[in-house]
């Protein structure tokens, strides 16, 4: 049978209020209203690439939950399997805006939300056999004792199944009861990606190697085929078993906003590795993305159209 869906993904979509004007949240008297979730980013930047995608979360019957539900939808996302659950909260942040291009502040307010509450039963396997490509982060996986074996079934099915499978560690330290967990669980759940995403400091705390190729070789190991390892401003590095380089990465005149960088650049790495690109044009196609992604004030709002990526004519 074809497949119905090219890419689906599994996590925590919360309400984001953006401040107006720079400074301490506590002296924000305007906010702006956006969506945020690495894992809805992702979906949001394939849908916009043309790719069929599909969403499976809770959110609370709140305000927050019809908000972000509505903002999925009108993306063309499938969400069949987003549940509505009455006795929970949806979650939501807090950012502050910067002007120096610096990291912004986030305040997170997610425990016990509606996504916390799910696990191995909202695994629904034939829609998830169905797509090509699972999208896989270390955030979903973090929320709670039964997102984690939820987390770690998808993952398991679609690489028994044949599909390929995209992770992005995304450390949340502050989710995980210690760095000593979070790193084996992280790395257990990477052994059953094709594809692995890390970050330069991420893969130091990791892996303990500081370097690109050490990082990668470690995910090799574990069983990766592809490991791109994300530089900011300075590119990407990419290896797998057959191929290894280093990619530039795009000028930016202004950094409004760094997060979502990394969810621009898997957006671009999933789409061309699906589309059947090389790995070294997979990363120049992350690095562009997540050089856009900088460049606004909300987490999605940087994600080019099809249109948009073809006009900016990347080398293939």
């Amino acid at each position: 049978m074809p497949d119905s869906l090219d890419v689906v993904t599994f996590g925590e979509a919360m309400l984001l209020m953006v401040a107006h004007e720079a400074g301490p949240l506590e002296k924000a008297d305007t906010l702006h209203k956006r969506t945020a979730g690495a894992e809805t980013n992702v979906a949001i930047g394939l849908a916009r690439l043309g790719l069929r995608v599909g969403w499976a979360s809770r959110l609370g019957t709140d305000s927050m939950g019809q908000y972000l539900i509505a903002a999925m939808q009108g993306e063309g996302i499938d969400c069949s399997h987003v549940v509505f659950d009455p006795l929970q909260r949806t979650g939501f942040q807090f950012k502050t805006r910067v002007n120096d291009g610096s990291d912004p502040f986030v305040e997170s307010h997610r425990k016990e939300s509606a996504a916390s509450h799910m696990g191995v039963a909202d695994v629904d396997t034939p829609w998830l056999l169905g797509a090509r490509h699972l999208h896989a982060t270390g955030i979903f996986p973090a929320l709670s004792p039964t997102t984690l074996p939820a987390a770690r079934l998808a993952m398991e099915l679609m690489r028994t199944g044949g599909r390929t499978v995209s992770y992005d560690p995304n450390l949340r330290p502050g989710l995980w009861p210690s760095t000593e967990v979070m790193r084996d669980t992280i790395n257990e759940l990477a052994s059953h990606a094709d594809w692995v995403l890390p970050g330069l400091e991420e893969g130091l705390i990791l892996t303990g190697e500081s370097t690109p190729e050490g990082i990668a070789q470690f995910y090799l190991n574990l069983g990766a085929k592809l490991v791109i390892v994300k530089l900011g401003s300075k590119g990407a590095y990419f290896q797998s078993r057959q191929e290894s380089g280093y990619v530039a990465g795009f000028p930016v005149a202004t950094v409004v906003d760094t997060v979502g960088a990394g969810d621009g650049f898997a957006v671009g790495v999933i789409s061309a590795l699906l589309e059947g690109l090389s790995p070294r044009a997979a990363a120049q196609r992350g690095a562009w993305i997540g050089a856009r992604a900088v460049q606004v004030l909300g987490d999605s709002e940087g994600l080019p159209t099809r249109a948009e990526l073809d006009a900016a004519q990347l080398p293939a």
